[in-house]
């Protein structure tokens, strides 16, 4: 990528002479070097035409070449020495003046003893004396002036700024974090934000911090925002819990203020500005609750020098997964998968972040029964994450075969080996859609929770007593934000593009949570799990997805409706209103998190769902889509097709009773 100087260049040569110094951040170490060592060479030049002058002719001990390389090079080296490149030009200080007086000097007396040696070894001087002294005058007051000017033309542009339009602000908090956010965006240049003030929950009228008002937060944010003559505020770090958090956004979205979060400056990056360090609040912060933060150390034991296999490990999901295990450095990490472009960039990924552990890139389908066993028998595989699953309601409506064979018959062929092989844990992605599903993806999930539970109790009741066995753990939760095809990445596509913004019924409702959210419970379950539970997650409130539309185009600076539309496209076929973690049958039990519980599913035989399941593959391998979805609705009675072509099948059952 160009750097600013590059940039600044080009436009001083181009058309356009789009040039403006504020945009030159800083300049690189290597070019203040180069320009002090061009001036010290025009420093000596100049010297040598002043006593040229007044009839000084140089010695002729060296040639004059000669001289000037010995004299720039000692110079060279003295500027290294008290490092007068590094720090920001803009910013020096009587210090950096004090490094280029003690380098000058130093130069100066080294060139005098290599006169006085060459007098005591050849009898004649290298350098006239008078002339070492102009040199010395005129080499420091040319770098001391170039900084100086340097810095008296910053300043002169950060004053013209001041008439440039700023986003005012006001930083909710006070303390070190918020304190030092404020410090930051004040000196920052060229400057994008101008601090009005602080909110603060505490009541102090007389408290100034920076000569800056601290205001208590007594009403809504949106008066005091507009007290102060802002137009947004910033959080700082985590000042507030989710539910204050949550109020204060709300209220200025429906105020037009802007929301800014930015994290502790000690977390800030050295390559970035200071501006940048800021975001637009991301939907991801509005959860209504508290995020998920789960004890590292359980996932130690489970993880640490073992073989780990992640099933659709280049995907979303799976590739979050990875990430996170490669943390607690097992002893191989196995990934696959069968998009090989997605692969290769986690391959990328991974080798850049985690050089030293040891990984296997598998291209392969997960109903590619010869690969995977040879995979089996290649590696002793202890733990198998198996995210790998076609997850898209309306393909999957439209494709029914392919649902049963990747994410029923695909689950199935994985279980099957990992209990022949003596894989200690498997710990299965699901997803709430399986709960009384509606369409073929939820069912075909359902039906793979179905087949792992039944086949650890089949392990179990058949397993003499010590014998390990395999345990089958199952998580369950709802929609991922930021995952590939969710809906956040399409909203915020569409009102990059200008909109519509479209959602399929004004009433619909979701449950979200971020991916390192659903990927900490996915190891979590693997961890606390003894086998044959399906984990449920508490994700707070479900959000109106038509709310979530709006706060996006408004956190985007828009009004709905007005700068974007909002549009209803009807219900997709397999879609519901919302979405249920558990069945109308199914209980719940607590863990040692208050955020994880167990859903006591119905369990049937495992005799009747493998055969089940075997049916269901035949009729997919077949690709007789109406017998697929009956013969599912056999086994999930619960499955009852909506806004579907399937419709028909749940109308001849209800006949036939």
């Amino acid at each position: 990528m160009k750097n600013k100087l590059q940039i600044a260049i080009e436009n001083l040569f181009s058309d356009d002479n789009k040039l403006d110094i504020r945009n030159i951040r800083y300049l690189p170490r290597w070019a203040v070097l180069f320009i002090d060592t061009l001036l010290v060479t025009s420093s000596l030049f100049l010297t040598y035409f002043l006593l040229k002058d007044l009839n000084i002719v140089p010695l002729k001990t060296l040639r004059v070449s000669q001289q000037v390389g010995l004299i720039v090079g000692i110079n060279f080296i003295f500027l290294l020495l008290f490092k007068t490149y590094a720090g920001l030009i803009r910013h020096s200080s009587y210090m950096d003046a004090l490094k280029l007086f003690f380098a000058s000097v130093s130069t100066f007396l080294t060139l005098l003893i290599i006169n006085i040696i060459s007098i005591a070894v050849i009898g004649n001087k290298i350098f006239i004396g008078t002339g070492l002294i102009v040199f010395l005058f005129i080499s420091f007051s040319a770098l001391f002036i170039f900084r100086l000017s340097v810095k008296q033309l910053y300043e002169y542009f950060k004053v013209a700024q001041q008439e440039e339009e700023l986003i005012t602000a006001v930083i909710v908090g006070v303390d070190d974090g918020a304190i030092s956010i404020a410090a930051a965006l004040d000196i920052e240049h060229p400057q994008r934000f101008k601090i009005q003030g602080f909110a603060s929950s505490r009541q102090n009228k007389s408290l100034r911090i920076l000569g800056k008002p601290v205001l208590e937060m007594n009403t809504s944010i949106s008066s005091l925002v507009h007290k102060l003559d802002a137009q947004a505020i910033i959080f700082s770090g985590n000042t507030l819990n989710a539910e204050e958090r949550y109020a204060l956004v709300k209220d200025c979205l429906e105020n037009d203020i802007k929301v800014y979060n930015s994290p502790l400056v000690i977390n800030w990056s050295e390559n970035t500005t200071v501006t940048d360090q800021l975001k637009s609040l991301q939907i991801e912060d509005l959860l209504n609750r508290d995020p998920i933060v789960l004890n590292a150390k359980n996932k130690t034991a489970q993880i640490s020098n073992k073989n780990i296999l992640v099933t659709g490990g280049a995907g979303s999901i799976g590739s979050e997964i990875v990430r996170q295990v490669a943390t607690y450095s097992p002893k191989r990490l196995i990934i696959l998968d069968q998009a090989e472009s997605p692969l290769h960039a986690l391959h990328i990924e991974l080798k850049d972040k985690f050089p030293d552990l040891t990984v296997t890139y598998v291209i392969c389908d997960v109903v590619n029964r010869k690969r995977l066993r040879v995979l089996f028998e290649t590696y002793k595989i202890d733990v198998i994450y198996h995210a790998a699953a076609y997850k898209h309601v309306p393909l999957m409506e439209d494709n029914p075969s392919e649902a049963i064979h990747t994410n029923v018959l695909g689950t199935k062929l994985m279980a099957d080996l990992a209990t022949e092989f003596g894989v200690g844990h498997f710990v299965m992605v699901s997803t709430d859609k399986a709960v009384n599903p509606s369409n073929v993806m939820g069912a075909s999930k359902r039906a793979a929770e179905m087949y792992v539970q039944s086949l650890y109790f089949e392990q179990k009741e058949l397993a003499p007593g010590n014998t390990k066995i395999t345990k089958f753990i199952t998580t369950r939760f709802g929609n991922v934000l930021g995952s590939n095809g969710s809906v956040v990445p399409l909203f915020k596509k569409q009102i990059e593009a200008g909109g519509p913004v479209t959602i399929t019924h004004p009433d619909i409702i979701r449950y979200f949570m971020t991916i390192p959210e659903a990927c900490q419970l996915v190891l979590e379950a693997g961890a606390m799990g003894k086998g044959g539970e399906i984990f449920i997650f508490d994700m707070g409130e479900p959000v109106k997805i038509m709310d979530l539309a709006e706060k996006m185009i408004k956190l985007a600076g828009h009004i709905p409706n007005e700068d974007i539309d909002v549009k209803i496209t009807g219900l997709r076929p397999g879609e519901k209103l919302y979405e249920e973690l558990l069945s109308d049958k199914s209980k719940t039990l607590p863990t040692h998190h208050t955020k994880i519980m167990i859903s006591e599913d119905e369990t049937k035989e495992y005799l009747f769902v493998n055969e089940s399941i075997k049916s269901i593959v035949k009729a997919a391998k077949e690709n007789m889509n109406n017998k697929t979805v009956a013969k599912l609705k056999q086994l999930i009675p619960e499955f009852k097709s909506n806004n579907s072509e399937y419709e028909i099948l749940d109308i001849q059952v209800e006949k036939q009773k």
